[in-house]
């Protein structure tokens, strides 16, 4: 039998959802509430550990910028502020 505690905000909102479900058909909604979250777990952990392999097949590599050269007008910028110094 679920139990909800009031004082905490999902039991709450679980209360609330089941509460709003016909009557005689609450079990059948918790059943597939139970077993959608288990296939949600699973889906998940399949599709970190598939792209974890993936992942590990590629080969990593840093990617490199392109350094840039300082516009003049900034160095000049930064002259003007340096002279005020």
């Amino acid at each position: 039998m679920f139990r909800p505690n009031l004082q905490n905000e999902d039991h709450r909102q679980a209360w609330a959802l089941l509460q709003a479900v016909p009557e005689g058909q609450k079990s059948a909604f918790l059943v597939r509430a139970i077993l959608e979250t288990e296939r949600q777990e699973k889906l998940e952990n399949t599709l970190r550990r598939i792209l974890r392999e993936e992942l590990q097949a590629v080969p990593s590599q840093p990617v490199q910028q392109p350094e840039e050269a300082i516009p003049q007008e900034m160095i000049g910028f930064l002259n003007t502020l340096m002279d005020d110094e």
